[in-house]
């Protein structure tokens, strides 16, 4: 018996029905000829196939298609994000260890340029102890360190006996240079207890006739400086320079410090030039009367033999040598700047350093560092 309940009871019915009742009734095939055949999916089903579907298994292709597809687009999402991650980590990483080596780098640059700076002042203080009062450009401290290989100087300390084959195949250069500050006109100079001074300022006025620059700068960059050290005029006074490239606060142009930079120095107290050092232009100012020419003629002289006194300096030139005076002139010095520049690999570190030298003791009275992204030549920071 078929339950009546069944979905296919009327198919069951109709095919089921006895020999020789309607024709073609006896079998599924007949409902295409019987008008009361049945019209149900089953019996419109194709043979072998699922009711109402136009073929076999034609809807559960399409099914797996999706599937497959849907599972296809998944992995390549998957793919894609553990990429991602896998490439943000490695950058992460890759970049803490390209801090940790700049970090490393700088640190043993700064210790290094720490030396050369203990060396210079080491050089300057056996000066002092040996070179009778008298500082001249053919004494060791002015002679420049050319950029040369770090390991050769560790490999001529004979108490350095654990140099690693690494150490001497480093690619780190170390160059430096100690200059004589008291070869230049130094801006503290032009204003002495609140006033200003005119013997510095007429040399300043011969500094700026000799390179075209306005005068009117000059006027304006003096008084400036005198309200900046004046602590009674505070409320008019500008900021009191601590570096030659500061002097814009007092006027002076940009371009007219370019001009005057190889020239000029700003020292912490007053200081005489030092006539074996200064170049001819710094001569040419300091001293009133004398001419280009006759400056020259001194540069060129010293170059043979330097002056041990102001009398020789003035010999050279007899007419101006009542101007050469021991107030404004000498032939040492006590300020120097020493500019040390390690390269390692890439990367550059300059430092530079202005030391006092009194009393046979030399001290650092400031320091300044910069560091460069790559290789490249430098102008004078001052």
């Amino acid at each position: 018996m078929t339950d009546a309940t069944s979905p296919h009871a009327c198919c069951f019915a109709v095919c089921a029905a006895p020999r020789g009742g309607r024709p073609g009734l006896g079998r599924p095939g007949a409902a295409a000829t019987n008008p009361h055949a049945c019209r149900c999916a089953c019996c419109a089903a194709p043979r072998g196939g699922r009711p109402g579907l136009g073929r076999p298994g034609a809807a559960a292709t399409r099914l797996r298609i999706r599937q497959r597809g849907a599972a296809l687009l998944l992995a390549m999402l998957t793919v894609t994000l553990v990429a991602s991650f896998a490439a943000a980590a490695a950058w992460q990483q890759w970049r803490a260890v390209e801090i940790e080596t700049a970090e490393r780098a700088r640190v043993q640059a700064g210790w290094i340029l720490v030396g050369a700076l203990d060396w210079a002042r080491l050089i300057l203080r056996e000066d002092a102890r040996s070179g009778g009062g008298i500082d001249h450009l053919a004494e060791p401290w002015a002679v420049p360190l050319q950029e040369a290989r770090l390991s050769s100087f560790l490999a001529a300390d004979k108490n350095n006996t654990e140099l690693s084959a690494e150490d001497q195949n480093a690619e780190v250069f170390l160059s430096g240079q100690v200059a004589d500050m008291q070869a230049r006109l130094n801006i503290a100079n032009l204003v002495e207890g609140g006033k200003v001074s005119e013997p510095a300022l007429r040399s300043w006025a011969k500094l700026f006739d000799l390179f075209n620059l306005d005068q009117r700068e000059l006027i304006g960059m003096v008084e400036n400086l005198r309200l900046s050290t004046d602590i009674a005029d505070t409320p008019r006074a500008p900021l009191q320079p601590q570096r030659v490239d500061q002097l814009v606060w007092l006027g002076l142009s940009t371009k007219s410090l370019d001009v005057l930079r190889p020239f000029i120095t700003l020292l912490p107290a007053s200081t005489k030039v030092n006539l074996n050092t200064a170049e001819a232009e710094v001569l040419y100012a300091s001293i009133p009367k004398l001419q280009l020419a006759g400056a020259k003629s001194m540069v060129q002289q010293r170059s043979t033999q330097h002056f041990r006194t102001l009398a020789e300096a003035g010999s050279v030139v007899p007419a101006i040598a009542s101007e050469i005076t021991a107030e404004q002139h000498s032939i040492a010095s006590n300020y120097f700047e020493v500019r040390g520049r390690l390269r390692l690999d890439t990367t550059v570190v300059q430092e530079r350093s202005l030391v006092q030298r009194s009393d046979g003791n030399v001290k650092t009275l400031w320091r300044e560092r910069a560091t460069l992204a790559k290789f490249e030549s430098q102008a004078s920071l001052q």
